[in-house]
């Protein structure tokens, strides 16, 4: 091999191993079996979701992940495998591909490393079921707001019984 292709390598290899070290996710999916046109809306779907899709060479994935905690992907490289990697929402990967999944009825998930833990594909369809983080807040929220709106409900209902009974009494008197 040249050295100039060696370099070339390198460098592939390099931008790997720098995106890793800033995700909190990364699933490897086997891409095959999606038209062009398939392939271009989710790739538009992942970005929207801030994920970056990007398919490598197995071998040069193979040697941006050793030694890192996304070494045990390398089992799953093998045949066409294209990775999604989130920088922010540990969960968007597998959630956005899960979509595309079920919608083409093509493509798989061959396993995953979300917050630093291996996942095989059984794993990561489980993963992509968790909603996102701002669903979750917000059905957080709505349940922490529900008891307090009726707990102000309630409070308003004796309020308002107790002004129509106050003004109701001097009446009774006279």
């Amino acid at each position: 091999m040249s050295k100039e292709a060696w370099q070339e390598k390198q460098v592939i290899i390099d931008e790997i191993k720098e995106k890793l070290e800033k995700a909190q996710a990364a699933i490897v999916i086997d891409y095959m079996g999606i038209t062009v046109a398939q392939a271009d809306e989710m790739r538009r779907k992942l970005r929207e979701a801030d994920v970056d899709y990007t398919v490598y060479k197995n071998t040069l994935a193979k040697r941006a992940i050793e030694g890192t905690p996304y070494e045990s992907l390398g089992q799953a490289l093998e045949g066409p495998s294209a990775f999604a990697i989130s920088y922010d929402d540990a969960t968007a990967p597998a959630r956005v591909i899960n979509g595309v999944i079920e919608e083409y009825k093509k493509m798989e998930f061959k396993a995953g490393v979300i917050e630093g833990e291996f996942f095989d594909a059984e794993g990561v369809k489980q993963i992509a079921k968790i909603p996102s983080r701002e669903n979750l807040i917000a059905k957080f929220m709505g349940s922490i707001q529900s008891p307090i709106t009726n707990f102000a409900r309630v409070l308003n209902q004796i309020a308002e019984k107790g002004e129509g009974g106050a003004e109701a009494a001097p009446a009774e008197e006279a």
